[in-house]
Order: C-alpha cells, then sequence, then structure tokens
C-alpha cells in the first residue's frame, strides 16, 4: 500500500510540474487571474454570502426551510458563476467553437427560474405536510 501511495505522489508531482512547465509562457497573462481570484472572493464573496447568511438566520425561522433557501442560492450562485464567461465575452472576440452562440442571457434567467420554482414547491409541499401533520395553521399568530 506505501508503495502504491509513493507511486501517485510522485505522478501526482510529476502532473503538476508539467503542468507548471505548461504555464510558463502564458504567466504574464494568467498572473492576474491566479491572484485576482482569490483576492476578490476574499473581499467580495465571503463578506456577502456571510451577510446573506446572517440575515437568512434571522428573518427564516424554521431551519428546514433556512436549508433548502440556502440550497436554492448554492445552485444560483454556481449557475451565475458559470455564466459569467459566456456573459462576458466581449463581442469582438472571435467566437470560440466549443461555446456555440447562444442567447446566454435566456438560457441563465431559465436556469435560475427552474431552481426557484423547484424551491419553491417544495416549501410549499413542505407546508402543506406539515400543517397536516401537525393539525395546526401556520397563518395564524
Amino acid at each position: 500500500m506505501r508503495a502504491v501511495r509513493l507511486f501517485l505522489l510522485v505522478l501526482g508531482a510529476a502532473a503538476t510540474a508539467y503542468g507548471g512547465w505548461l504555464l510558463l509562457p502564458q504567466l504574464g497573462t494568467t498572473l492576474p487571474w491566479l491572484i485576482g481570484g482569490p483576492v476578490l472572493h476574499d473581499v467580495l464573496v465571503a463578506p456577502l454570502v456571510g451577510l446573506v447568511g446572517l440575515v437568512l438566520g434571522r428573518l427564516v425561522t424554521n431551519r428546514l426551510r433556512l436549508a433548502w433557501i440556502a440550497a436554492g442560492l448554492l445552485a444560483s450562485a454556481t449557475l451565475l458563476l458559470l455564466a459569467v464567461p459566456l456573459l462576458w465575452r466581449p463581442p469582438s472576440a472571435p467566437p470560440n467553437p466549443g461555446l456555440p452562440d447562444r442567447n446566454y442571457p435566456l438560457g441563465l434567467a431559465v436556469g435560475l427560474a427552474v431552481i426557484w420554482a423547484a424551491i419553491v414547491i417544495v416549501l410549499v409541499v413542505a407546508t402543506t405536510v406539515d400543517r397536516r401533520v401537525t393539525g395546526r395553521r401556520t397563518d395564524r399568530p
């Protein structure tokens, strides 16, 4: 087992070194992305996510609902992160053959609508089941 781990370590180190070697010629253009991403995350994204979590924790008292809303926000953020390069591509740039021209803003809107429609359906069903099980209405004070 130790020999297998050592072999995988050497193989991983070799792959990392080869990737670094391939990255060297483009280092001037990729360095801002390699540094800017973590800095942008730590300065903007992480505090914003923390603030949204604090606000949601105060507004939504039911932990099951909070979990579903948080899952919807996570799925939305992931979809938005994946869509940024497609939405941000300058029109003067040559098209990438791997990225066929489509209506990306419409696709993003439909994806987000599907995510939140599913979350709303799950929350409505959960609320209905909870009312039937407990025999009380949650809309009364």
